[in-house]
C-alpha cells in the first residue's frame, strides 16, 4: 500500500479507473440478465391482461388503504418494473393528489423487487424476508397516510386519462425493446461509473474521510460507518446500481455478511431519495410526504432489526431468516 502511494497520482488514478471498471463487469452481467427476461415477462404478462386480473384481486386490499381498485395496478406496475412504468399507469387513470401520494409511498418502498431482491440475496439477505418485508412496510405506510394525510388533498385532482387501447403485439415487442436497450446502457454507464468513482475515492482515500464525516448518521441509521459511501450512492443512483459495492466490500473484508444484511433492511426501505423522488415531485407529489416517513420508517426498520438480533441471537444467521 505504502509503495503504491509513492507512484504518481496519474498512474494511481488510471490503475483504479482499471480496477473499477474491470470490477463493474460482473455486476453488469448479472443486473442484465434479470433485468431483460424479467422485463420482457411482464410486457407480456400486461399484453395477455394478467396483470389487469392481479389488479382485480387486490380490489379489496387496496381499500384498505383508502385506494380505488383499479390502483392496485399502479402498485403492481412498481412491485414488477420501476418507478418509471408505475407513474405512466398511473397518468391513465382518474386518481386524485391524496390517492397518488398514498400511492408513491407504496411505490417507493416497494419497487423493482425481482432484480433488487435478487442483489440483496447475492450480498448474503434472505430473498423471502426481504420481499416480506418490503411489501409489509409499503402497507403500512399507506395505512398510516390514509390515516395522516389531509382530506383537502382529495380534492386536488392529480390526472383524468382514460386507458388507451391495447397495442398490437408486434408494436408491444417493438416498444418493450426499445425501452429494455434504453435500459441496459443506462445499467452499463451508471455501474460502470460508480464503480470506477468508488475505487478512485479508495485509492486517494476520500472514502475513509466520508465514512468519519457521514459516521454519526450512520450510527443514527443503526449501521456500520462503513456504509457511508454505499449509503451516498443508493440513495444517488439507486438500488440495483451500487450492488458492485456492497459486494466488493463484503470481499475486501470491510463489511461483515451480517453488515450487509442489516443495511438491506434500511436500503430496501429507503433507497433513491434523488431520482425517485424527484419523478413523484415533478407530478405533484408533496416532498415531504416521499422524502421523511421513508427515511424515518428504514431507520425504525434497522432498529427493529437490531433488537430482533440481540434477543433472539438463534435467527441471527444472515440468508435463512
Amino acid at each position: 500500500m505504502v509503495e503504491n502511494q509513492r507512484k504518481p497520482a496519474i498512474a494511481r488514478a488510471a490503475g483504479a479507473i482499471g480496477a473499477g471498471a474491470k470490477g463493474s463487469i460482473g455486476t453488469i452481467w448479472f443486473l442484465l440478465r434479470i433485468v431483460v427476461p424479467v422485463s420482457l415477462a411482464v410486457a407480456l404478462l400486461d399484453w395477455f391482461g394478467a396483470l389487469a386480473w392481479i389488479a382485480r384481486f387486490m380490489g379489496p386490499l387496496m381499500g384498505l388503504v383508502g385506494l380505488p381498485g383499479e390502483a392496485s395496478l399502479v402498485f403492481i406496475s412498481s412491485v414488477f418494473l420501476n418507478i418509471y412504468s408505475a407513474i405512466a399507469v398511473a397518468l391513465t387513470m382518474q386518481l386524485d393528489m391524496r390517492s397518488i401520494t398514498i400511492l408513491a409511498i407504496m411505490c417507493l418502498t416497494a419497487h423493482n423487487l425481482i432484480v433488487e431482491t435478487a442483489v440483496m440475496k447475492k450480498t448474503g439477505s434472505s430473498g423471502a424476508k426481504m420481499v416480506l418485508l418490503r411489501l409489509i412496510a409499503a402497507f403500512v405506510a399507506a395505512f398510516a397516510f390514509n390515516l395522516l394525510l389531509p382530506d383537502a388533498l382529495s380534492a386536488i385532482p392529480f390526472s383524468s386519462a382514460g386507458a388507451g387501447a391495447r397495442p398490437a403485439f408486434g408494436g408491444m415487442l417493438a416498444a418493450w425493446g426499445i425501452s429494455t436497450a434504453k435500459l441496459a446502457l443506462k445499467i452499463v454507464v451508471i455501474v460502470l461509473s460508480v464503480m470506477v468513482v468508488q475505487r478512485v475515492l479508495e485509492e486517494f482515500k476520500v472514502m475513509a474521510l466520508l465514512s468519519r464525516a457521514f459516521a454519526p448518521f450512520m450510527r443514527a441509521f443503526g449501521l456500520p460507518r462503513e456504509a457511508s459511501f454505499l449509503w451516498i450512492v443508493i440513495n444517488i443512483v439507486g438500488y440495483s446500481y451500487g450492488a458492485g459495492i456492497v459486494e466488493s466490500q463484503i470481499s475486501d473484508g470491510r463489511m461483515k455478511p451480517q453488515e450487509a444484511d442489516l443495511f438491506n433492511h434500511h436500503a430496501g426501505v429507503c433507497h433513491s431519495l434523488l431520482e425517485d423522488t424527484v419523478l413523484f415531485l415533478a407530478i405533484g407529489v408533496p416532498l415531504f410526504w416521499i422524502t421523511v416517513p421513508r427515511l424515518v420508517l428504514a431507520v425504525a426498520v434497522v432498529w427493529i432489526e437490531r433488537a430482533r438480533r440481540r434477543f433472539l441471537m438463534h435467527s441471527f444467521r444472515v440468508g435463512t431468516d
